[in-house]
């Protein structure tokens, strides 16, 4: 693998059962970069994502972090130390506060001690713009704020590479731009790769380097590309109407 390509996707096939969702997909993600995985409805972004994490067995296909094959790798627990996840709901711990919330990933998953551990979540909380939310419960706070909550706890062991699964879903579009200025600011103060599924146009054409769109009704990929490329690209219309929001029947 090139040393500019941080995770790669050779031939996949995802699967439900003897159901395919998607054939033969390749791709590769670069270091640093944000990269988004769009498509319509039900044509497996999220399906995909869990693939990419090693929550799913590879029918056909592989994918590759680094130079590890994710989807037959026997040691997955060090690949997982190396990756963090913003699940489309937060999935925090509703008993727990924020500060608990992540401080337990800290616990299970670093050899640091009880006042570095509380240091390190005021630093998480603060890079978030949640400070002085540390003895709050997840019901306390607004989506917005669970959101950033839960992209905290994703970033508390400093991982290489981030999965995001539609971090705007559910959002205001000011809380949406605000969490968008957040991605585009982790992955310029710490170079973290970043993959994310999402529908959002405001935010595919703010922050994706590139995009990967799915198509249900072919069940492939469609296209690889710069979001404005792609739009403004004639010989593939499905994907350009799509990015400019024009109907296609």
């Amino acid at each position: 693998m090139s040393e500019d390509i941080k995770l790669e996707v050779k031939n996949l096939t995802m699967s439900y059962g003897s159901y395919v969702v998607m054939n033969d997909l390749s791709f590769s993600v670069k270091r640093s970069e944000i990269f988004l995985i769009v498509g319509g409805s039900g044509c497996g972004k999220s399906t995909l994502l869990k693939y990419l994490i090693g929550l799913k067995r590879c029918p056909r296909g592989t994918v590759f972090y680094d130079d590890t094959d994710i989807c037959n790798s026997s040691n997955r627990e060090s690949m997982y130390k190396k990756m963090g996840v913003l699940y489309q709901s937060g999935a925090l711990w509703s008993s727990m506060t924020i500060a608990e919330n992540i401080a337990l990933i800290l616990e299970e998953y670093s050899l640091l001690s009880k006042k570095d551990i509380e240091r390190m979540v005021h630093l998480k909380l603060a890079l978030v713009g949640l400070d002085g939310f540390e003895d709050f419960y997840p019901a306390q706070l607004s989506g917005g704020m669970k959101k950033r909550a839960g992209l905290a706890r994703a970033l508390a062991l400093d991982p290489e590479i981030l999965f995001l699964d539609e971090p705007s879903a559910g959002l205001d579009p000011v809380s949406a731009a605000k969490l968008d200025e957040l991605i585009l600011k982790i992955r310029t103060n710490f170079g973290t790769t970043i993959i994310a599924v999402t529908h959002d146009l405001d935010s595919i054409f703010k922050i994706g380097d590139r995009i990967a769109y799915l198509d249900a009704a072919s069940k492939t990929l469609l296209a690889v590309g710069k979001p404005n490329t792609l739009k403004n690209a004639k010989h593939n219309l499905k994907v350009a109407n799509f990015l400019s929001r024009e109907y296609t029947a």
